[in-house]
């Protein structure tokens, strides 16, 4: 009787630890599903609003094209510098950066922050477009072939084109290509010997580094 009993007890424990088992098995199921929902809607939230400010990058660059189309002095101001968009503050553009060889086509604002560089690549330091001096333009890496994410594919001798607000074009060869530190900002130098040159800078995702393009006409 005794050994009755005992089976019977060692079966209603067996039975309840699989009972608890299995509730908590459905505890880390449901959470881990609702993990993955809020990273879903995060990831989404991301995207959605890269997609705004790559609209807006477009946008500039098509009023820009169709008012250098429509200009008739090369004193005409291209585009209109001053642009503002319902999440963000009012901002300046001074031209716009071209890269052919990697399908680059943005508007180059005129000062840099986190939020600005959101929408498209940034003077970091130096003159305005195509004026003397180590015009230095800094862009995000998206690792998503949007932005400056495609820097690391140039070559020497590819083409950068820099127009400026008076529709003025001037082509930049890539002669240099490296990598720095990240508090590293001799790149920046402005000691150019009176002529004009480009320095393109990007973060390295991979390597917690800089990538530097540099180019001169």
């Amino acid at each position: 009787m005794n050994q009755i009993l005992n089976f019977y007890d060692d079966f209603s424990m067996s039975h309840s630890n699989k009972k608890n088992i299995s509730i908590i098995y459905k505890i880390v199921f449901f959470t881990s599903m609702f993990f993955l929902i809020v990273l879903l809607i995060y990831y989404f939230y991301i995207q959605y609003n890269y997609g705004k400010d790559e609209l807006l990058a477009e946008k500039i660059v098509d009023n820009f094209n169709i008012s250098s189309l429509y200009s008739q002095n090369s004193n005409y101001e291209a585009i209109n510098t001053s642009y503002s968009d319902s999440t963000k503050s009012e901002f300046s553009v001074i031209g716009i950066i071209e890269i052919p060889e990697i399908g680059i086509n943005y508007p180059i604002i005129s000062t840099i922050s986190e939020e600005y560089l959101k929408i498209s690549p940034c003077r970091f330091y130096g003159p305005l477009p195509n004026e003397i001096g180590n015009l230095c333009i800094a862009g995000h890496n998206y690792n998503n072939y949007k932005g400056f994410s495609r820097l690391k594919k140039l070559k020497l001798n590819d083409t950068i084109n820099i127009y400026s607000l008076s529709g003025e074009k001037t082509i930049y060869h890539v002669y240099k290509k490296y990598e720095v530190n990240s508090d590293d900002f001799s790149c920046t130098n402005q000691n150019t010997n009176g002529k004009r040159e480009l320095t393109l800078i990007t973060c390295n995702n991979i390597k917690s580094k800089r990538t530097v393009i540099k180019a001169k006409v």
